[in-house]
C-alpha cells in the first residue's frame, strides 16, 4: 500500500471543560487507505472524526490534509464529506436529486451534475429507484444514496461516522462487502468510526483501536487480533482467555511464564519483558484444541463446564485442574461428534507461538 498521508494527526487533543475527550493522538492515514477507528462508547472516535471534518475544532495539536495544515478550514472548505449514521437525506427530494444536490451548491455545470449523478447511482446499483423519495427506499438503499451523495463532488477523504448501525445483522454484512468494493473502485481514502470489531476487522487496511481518548494500537486486522499490545486491545477485539502469569524465563521475545496452580507455560512476550514481572496470558478460544487423551505436546488437565452451540462452531467451557476456567472455540461440521458431556475430563493443548504474554 502506498503510505503516502492523506490526513495527519499530530499531537491533536480535545477538552470539553476539565474533560479530556481526546490525548495526545499523533497518527496517519495513508492514501487510498480504509481506516477505522475501533473503540467503545465514549472513547472519542467520533470526537476525531468530527475534528477531521471540521464541525469540532482541536484545543490543541494540528491536522493536515495532504501535507497542509486545514484547523483554520470550515467545514465546507476542507475536500472531505461525512456518512452520518442517520443518513441526513433529504425527505422531498428523489435520489437522483438527493445525490445531485451538492454538486448544484459547487456550481457545477448542469451537463456535469446529470453525467455524474447517473454515474454514481450506477456505481451503487440505484438504477431502478433514481426518481423515488428516502422514505420509498429500504435501509439499504438509503445508504447506498448518502454514499453516493457523499461521493460525488470526489471528495479527497471520506468520513463514515457508524453508518451501518442502524441496518439488520444480514444487511450489515452486505453492506460491509459493498463499502470496501466502492473504497477499492474510487480510490477515495475511508475513514470509518464503528465499536463492531467484526465490522472492523472484515473491512479494514488498518485498524486504530481507541480507549479513554488515547490510541492503544493501531495496526492490521491481523496484527490487531493476533497480536494485541496490550489487555484492552486483547480483551476488546473478539474473545480471548486471559489468565494472569509470571515471565520465569526470558529468551528473546519468548518467554516461560507460570500459571498459578497450572504450571509453567511457553509465551510471546509483547513489548520488553523481565524475569519476575507479572502480567497477563492471552489466547484465542480457537488456538486451543481439546483431546480426551493426554497428548504428546505441552496441555492444561481440566474437565468440561458447558458447550455452547454456536453454528459454524462451539463454545466449550474448561474448568482447569487447580487453574481457572478457559473457553476453547471448535469448528463444528456434519459429521462431527457430539458434544462433550459436562465433567468429561479433558486435556487442553495450545497451538505454537499462540500464546501472548501482556504486560499492561
Amino acid at each position: 500500500m502506498d503510505m503516502t498521508p492523506a490526513v495527519s494527526l499530530n499531537s491533536v487533543s480535545k477538552h470539553f471543560g476539565d474533560f479530556v475527550a481526546l490525548e495526545e493522538v499523533s497518527f496517519e492515514i495513508a492514501d487510498n487507505e480504509f481506516f477505522t477507528l475501533l473503540g467503545p462508547s465514549g472513547c472519542g472516535k467520533t470526537t476525531l472524526l468530527r475534528m477531521i471534518a471540521g464541525f469540532d475544532s482541536t484545543t490543541s495539536g494540528a491536522i493536515s490534509l495532504y501535507g497542509e495544515e486545514i484547523g483554520s478550514l470550515p467545514p465546507h472548505k476542507r475536500p472531505i464529506n461525512t456518512v452520518f449514521q442517520n443518513y441526513a437525506l433529504f425527505p422531498h427530494m428523489t435520489v437522483s436529486e438527493n445525490i445531485g444536490f451538492a454538486l448544484q451548491l459547487l456550481g457545477w455545470k448542469r451537463s456535469e451534475i446529470a453525467d455524474r449523478v447517473q454515474n454514481m447511482i450506477e456505481m451503487v446499483r440505484l438504477e431502478e429507484f433514481a426518481a423515488r423519495t428516502p422514505s420509498q427506499l429500504s435501509g439499504g438503499q438509503q445508504q447506498r444514496v448518502a454514499l453516493a451523495r457523499a461521493m460525488a463532488p470526489r471528495p479527497k477523504v471520506l468520513l463514515l461516522d457508524e453508518p451501518l448501525s442502524a441496518l439488520d445483522l444480514k444487511l450489515r454484512q452486505e453492506m460491509r462487502s459493498e463499502l470496501k468494493t466502492l473504497q477499492r473502485e474510487t480510490g477515495i481514502t475511508f475513514t470509518f468510526v464503528t465499536h463492531d470489531q467484526e465490522e472492523a476487522l472484515s473491512m479494514s487496511d488498518r485498524i486504530a483501536v481507541m480507549s479513554a481518548g488515547k490510541v492503544q494500537q493501531i495496526g492490521t486486522p491481523r496484527e490487531i487480533y493476533e497480536a494485541p499490545s496490550n489487555r484492552f486491545v486483547a480483551d476488546f477485539i473478539g474473545e480471548t482467555n486471559l489468565l494472569e502469569a509470571t515471565a520465569v524465563s526470558v529468551e528473546g521475545s519468548t518467554l516461560t511464564c507460570a500459571l498459578p496452580g497450572v504450571g509453567d507455560w511457553t509465551a510471546l512476550s509483547v513489548g520488553a519483558v523481565t524475569a519476575g514481572q507479572k502480567g497477563t496470558l492471552s489466547i484465542r478460544p480457537e488456538h486451543l484444541r481439546l483431546t480426551r487423551t493426554k497428548p504428546k505436546a505441552s496441555s492444561l488437565a481440566g474437565k468440561v463446564l458447558d458447550t455452547i452451540y454456536i453454528g459454524t462452531d462451539s463454545q466449550v467451557t474448561i474448568e482447569l485442574e487447580q487453574g481457572p476456567t478457559v473457553r476453547v472455540r471448535q469448528q463444528n461440521s456434519q459429521s462431527g461428534k457430539d458434544p462433550l458431556p459436562v465433567g468429561t475430563a479433558v486435556h487442553v493443548a495450545v497451538e505454537r507461538d499462540a500464546a501472548r504474554f501482556l504486560t499492561d
